[in-house]
């Protein structure tokens, strides 16, 4: 059975919502973030050399990176679904979107997220986050503008890559109504809260 080594408040939940979406089944290695610093625990350095989650383990294959294991779960089980046809349009935006969210979108944020923690010695830096920050967060509310989804008419790969971001960004999507509105309407999905109540302790819904 297809096994996910889960770490709360982290990534890896985009791939239990993915594995509910698809109906897979799957096995829950749970992990918990270590306390003061929330950093991972080293127990998931005997599971992948990165020592970070997700890390998927299935017919042999040992899987980091929460993009390639979308990419791979899709490929291995989605028999069609949630991925447009290889070379369509579609196909290409999905592609585009895949990268786009670790590629770009996250960059800022984990620098805020940093940066925050230095205080007044990260104040040179902090206007520039900022800008970056609302820079993608209006990319992403113009492109998404009155969708449903951020490619086709469909969830795909895509939209379970992309909703972290708009999780991880926190109040700071307030101004952007389009993606108040999609992120709410994923948070209302079935699957969605099935892989909720399976991950546990998720504090990224409420920020």
């Amino acid at each position: 059975m297809l096994k996910i080594h889960h770490l709360n408040n982290s990534r890896s939940q985009r791939i239990l919502w993915l594995l509910e979406e698809l109906g897979v089944p799957y096995e829950i290695v749970k992990y918990q973030r270590m306390t003061p610093v929330p950093y991972a625990p080293p127990e998931l350095k005997k599971v992948h050399p990165l020592g970070k989650s997700p890390v998927l383990e299935d017919n042999g294959h040992v899987i980091a990176e929460s993009g390639a294991e979308v990419e791979y779960i899709i490929d291995t089980y989605g028999k069609g679904r949630m991925k447009p046809k290889h070379g369509s349009d579609d196909y290409w935006r999905y592609v585009e979107w895949m990268h786009y969210a670790e590629g770009s979108a996250m960059l800022p944020l984990l620098m805020a997220l940093y940066t925050g923690m230095l205080g007044d010695a990260a104040a040179m830096l902090k206007p520039r986050v900022d800008s970056e920050i609302a820079n993608n967060l209006s990319y992403m509310d113009a492109a998404l503008g009155s969708r449903e989804f951020f490619v086709g008419n469909e969830l795909t790969g895509a939209d379970i890559q992309l909703l972290f971001v708009l999780e991880a960004a926190g109040a700071r999507l307030e101004p952007y109504k389009n993606l108040i509105r999609y992120r709410t309407a994923m948070h209302a999905r079935p699957a969605y809260k099935r892989g909720i109540e399976k991950g546990g302790e998720y504090q990224l819904m409420s920020r």
